[in-house]
């Protein structure tokens, strides 16, 4: 129960501050803060530094192994309630009842949230914004769908959001996309990869099951610049090494 704990508690944590013990750890995107010494700040982020199932990943098709995976079978039916500039990311919450289902278990959608740029990478390539749609079953386990998007044409349904962007960290600002609007978000084929990681963030708690749609979804430069300029910098973990872990497709 307690992994569970701590992969719940891991989603609601700030960019610049999380709560480890009975002290504040600051951390970010760079300098002493940066990825690359969140295991150092405090024992309960050392999976940020010894975990060998991490996240994010280059998903290596080449590599992956070809097996008939399941639909993911989605019951979005709940609107959103808020978006909330948490310090690191915009997050869109959303109501309680949406699930999708995934190896038999009911999975509830918590929230979804953004990246500039991507932080997993498909082949190599990274994208210039990827969304994370994170969900939790009632014991706590999570399941994270990432979403990529591709400059094109401006994502009508996005920028729906874009409009409500909170601009300030710890402000929020209402928000009443209905459980339509969500699924509009996603591609048509929702074909996916699959593979055993981690959140992005400190703690860095392993034991999350990524499902990465294979299909991208545009959005304008104008709506990744928006975006890039809220958050002040890049919002990306580094890819984390694969280790043993098999990418399933």
């Amino acid at each position: 129960m307690k992994k569970a704990t701590t992969l719940l508690a891991g989603i609601a944590l700030s960019a610049t501050m999380a709560i480890a013990g009975d002290h504040t750890i600051h951390w970010g995107y760079s300098g002493h803060g940066g990825p690359e010494h969140w295991g150092e700040l405090s024992d309960d982020f050392k999976m940020c530094m010894i975990g060998k199932n991490q996240s994010p990943i280059d998903l290596r098709t080449d590599i992956a192994f070809e097996t008939k995976l399941p639909p993911i079978e989605f019951d979005y039916h709940t609107k959103a309630f808020d978006i909330v500039d948490n310090g690191h990311t915009e997050k869109v919450d959303i109501n309680p009842g949406s699930t999708i289902t995934v190896d038999g278990i009911k999975f509830e959608l918590k929230q979804f949230h953004f990246h500039t740029p991507s932080e997993n990478r498909i082949d190599g390539k990274s994208f210039p914004l990827e969304a994370h749609f994170v969900h939790a079953d009632e014991h706590g386990n999570l399941a994270v769908i990432a979403l990529m998007f591709e400059y094109g044409k401006p994502n009508e349904t996005l920028e729906r959001i874009w409009r409500k962007l909170p601009e300030k960290p710890g402000v929020k600002h209402a928000c009443s996309m209905t459980a339509a609007d969500v699924m509009a978000l996603l591609p048509k084929d929702k074909s996916y990869y699959r593979f055993n990681g981690s959140l992005t963030t400190p703690p860095c708690s392993e034991g999350v099951r990524w499902l990465v749609l294979k299909t991208p979804v545009t959005v304008s430069k104008a709506q990744v610049q928006k975006f890039a300029r809220i958050m002040g910098h890049a919002n990306n973990r580094p890819v984390q090494p694969l280790n043993a872990r098999v990418i399933l497709k």
